[in-house]
């Protein structure tokens, strides 16, 4: 017997519910999420205490016990979506998955006007199958080869909906039409549409997933959390949400610093005083006596590509350092496409627009010469000649970029120069290695003269400035 539409898929009974449970824990986990052994025995226990019944009770039951943070609901969401799915007859799926014509379409249209001037979440669950049943199916073999929810959007349209949903609502008893919320009534329709068009995403999700296995497209069709989105796939609004996790990613990088800065402000074994020492104790090193550490702080300058698909990866970057300004005695930013030019000013100052910082960097620093392609050779040399003050012996290089010359001169004397002035000198590079030397990459080359490390998502950058920023 199937369960009602807003409980929890009828397959799902406490004989599978570990299996679900399991199944969902380690797909979370390959998206980064830190859960434990103790906290998938409490997520055990919490479903058996609130049943199968009411799905969206099983949700936040799971949630509660499973998640760090609010950052982590999205995915969790999606995923859970696969594991616990909505219950469907079989004779309500039959239905929803015979092919519509357009008649069926423009029906389908008014009823999704209709439970969208209604907000009836049941409703809209029953549209959203229906929907990717009869108009997301493609493929040649038995019913569908797959399901596309791009393909049902792109042919129901619901975003064309908002102005019969909204004569719908101005339409209904006791409405009042001040012009003050006609802005706010849009926002909420175009905020349910939204809603609708991700019940359609689930959906689709949710079939594939039948056919190829939830743990698969767990893995693979659900996009992780912002801090794991590759710096050079990530969209504008995936990128937004990467600058507001600056600060608190910040803080925990300072913590970790000054905890590092403890540690080494010890100091090593004094040998000669510490054995002189023991002579105390039988010639047992019982009280070993350390060098202490003078109290000073390094210098770090950043230079940093901000080119194409690379530059939101320097600017979260520079966004990072600058946050953590005060851990050093002075921090320098240079930028370059095929000129370099100081924006340590700027990024103080966009510290309270990130968003806008890359224009202004643009608009306001001279980083492109005749051509606007990025030029490492040029761009190295450049600093090596004007800004060689810049680099000293107590100074940390990082150098920001995929080391793609489009085919100048790479210059690795320059490179070599900046190496040999400074402390230390790590390359940051967001493409995966396995690209390092294809098509126009010197990567290779520039790795001979300095440690280069990939960075491809701000986990990765978080974990590699918590480890090589000196202390």
């Amino acid at each position: 017997m199937s369960r009602p539409v807003d409980g929890v898929d009828a397959t799902t009974a406490p004989t599978t519910a570990a299996t679900r449970l399991t199944g969902l824990v380690g797909a979370l986990r390959a998206h980064g999420f830190g859960i434990g052994t103790g906290e998938t025995v409490d997520a055990g226990h919490a479903l058996e205490a609130v049943g199968f019944t009411d799905r969206e009770r099983v949700r936040e039951a799971l949630a509660a016990t499973l998640l760090h943070g609010e950052a982590q609901r999205p995915v969790f969401d999606r995923v859970f979506d696969l594991y616990f799915p909505l219950g469907h007859t079989r004779a309500a799926e039959a239905h929803e998955d015979t092919p519509a014509g357009p008649a069926d379409l423009a029906a389908l249209r008014d009823r999704l006007a209709e439970a969208l001037s209604s907000a009836d979440g049941a409703a809209l669950d029953r549209l959203a199958a229906e929907a990717v049943g009869g108009f997301g199916g493609y493929g040649s073999g038995p019913g569908s080869d797959g399901w596309s929810s791009y393909q049902t959007l792109s042919r129901l349209r619901p975003e064309t909906l908002l102005a019969r949903v909204r004569e719908r609502l101005r339409a209904a008893p006791g409405t009042e039409e001040p012009e003050f919320t006609e802005r706010l009534l849009d926002d909420e329709i175009r905020r349910r549409i939204e809603a609708f068009r991700e019940r359609v995403r689930t959906e689709a999700r949710r079939r594939v997933a039948e056919r190829q296995g939830r743990d698969r497209v767990a893995r693979r069709a659900v996009a992780g959390t912002a801090d794991t989105v590759d710096f050079l796939l990530a969209g504008r609004a995936q990128l937004d949400e990467l600058r507001r996790t600056v600060r608190p990613l910040a803080r925990k990088l300072a913590t970790r610093l000054a905890a590092r800065r403890r540690r080494a402000s010890r100091g090593e074994i004094d040998l000669r005083r510490t054995l002189r020492r023991s002579l105390s104790t039988g010639g047992v090193p019982v009280r070993p006596v350390l060098r202490r550490r003078p109290p000073r702080r390094p210098e770090l300058v950043l230079l940093c590509d901000v080119s194409g698909s690379v530059a939101g990866f320097a600017q979260f970057t520079m966004l990072l350092v600058q946050a953590l300004h005060d851990r050093f005695s002075r921090v320098r930013v240079f930028a370059f496409v095929n000129r370099v030019d100081e924006v340590t000013g700027l990024i103080a100052r966009g510290s309270a627009d990130p968003a806008g910082l890359g224009d202004r960097i643009l608009a306001e620093a001279e980083l492109t010469g005749w051509h606007g392609q990025s030029d490492y050779g040029t761009a190295l040399g450049e600093f090596a000649d004007r800004y060689a003050e810049a680099v000293g012996p107590r100074t940390v290089v990082f150098v920001l970029g995929d080391a793609r010359t489009n085919g100048s001169d790479p210059n690795l004397a320059a490179l070599q120069q900046i190496a040999d002035r400074a402390r230390r000198i790590h390359w940051l590079n967001p493409e995966q290695p396995s690209l390092w030397g294809t098509g126009d990459s010197v990567a290779p080359a520039y790795a001979g003269l300095v440690e280069m490390r990939p960075c491809r998502n701000a986990r990765q950058l978080g974990a590699l400035i918590g480890r090589l920023l000196p202390v």
